[in-house]
């Protein structure tokens, strides 16, 4: 078990933003998914510490944090570049998973020039679909991810409560990404699941393909939490993107 060694609580209006910190370099942010929580990164967070500080977000209504309403996927975003304000972050590296992918996306479009590296892990933001289909899709995406992660994610969805879960649904549903892809400035990664059940590895495809100069990288037999049913492979793809020297031509801030 990973334990912080440093944690807050930012808060802006009432809601809170929590937070825990890990290790000393280039500061790495971990934004969990839809009825996630920060113990999603868990096997993760080993890998990243030892080269960069590493912040790990529960998002209101989620985690720490579960006792507040959820926010929106553009008022999560606004509360978390007020945070990165607030903390003056700069050369940030900004990862974010399914909804948290799709905040990270709207983090970027808001304050460019505090990233320098946006991370897109199997992200919504494209998907053009029901809630009623997607609660279909969840015991196909529970059987193809690690059968032993299951109940992590059966008790941070209780933990959020039904009521948080569908509104977050419904919101991201709603919102789409599409017409800020294309205005991104921070080197970004887009990493899939092959096997992802919730939001096709097609669409990361696209994704990809509408921002520039992403990279698309796909993990085999990974379903959607890729970086819990596949964390080597996962953590290997994502430290060596951030480590990268970026290439003559490379999108920046």
């Amino acid at each position: 078990m990973v334990t912080g060694v440093s944690s807050g609580v930012f808060q802006r209006a009432g809601v809170r933003l929590h937070h825990r910190v890990w290790g000393e370099g280039p500061p790495v942010v971990l934004v969990h998914g839809l009825s996630g929580s920060g113990r999603w990164w868990r096997r993760n967070v080993p890998a990243l510490q030892r080269r960069h500080t590493v912040y790990v977000l529960d998002l209101s209504g989620y985690g720490a944090a579960r006792r507040q309403r959820a926010l929106g996927v553009r008022e999560a975003a606004a509360l978390i570049s007020d945070w990165l304000e607030d903390t003056d972050l700069r050369g940030v590296s900004l990862v974010g998973h399914s909804m948290g992918g799709h905040i990270c996306v709207h983090v970027a479009a808001r304050c460019p020039d505090r990233l320098d590296n946006l991370v897109l892990v199997c992200a919504s933001g494209l998907l053009s679909t029901s809630a009623y289909r997607v609660a279909l899709q969840l015991p196909r995406a529970l059987i193809t991810g690690r059968k032993r992660f299951v109940p992590r994610i059966l008790t941070d969805a209780l933990r959020a409560g039904p009521l948080n879960l569908w509104r977050n649904a419904r919101d991201l549903l709603r919102d789409s990404v599409q017409d800020l892809l294309p205005l991104i400035r921070a080197r970004t990664l887009v990493i899939w699941g092959e096997r992802d059940a919730l939001v096709p590895v097609e669409l990361g495809a696209v994704l990809a393909h509408s921002i520039p100069g992403a990279r698309f990288e796909v993990i085999p037999r990974a379903g959607h939490v890729v970086m819990v049913d596949a964390p080597a492979a996962f953590n290997a793809a994502l430290l060596a993107f951030l480590e990268a020297v970026p290439a003559d031509g490379e999108v920046l801030t």
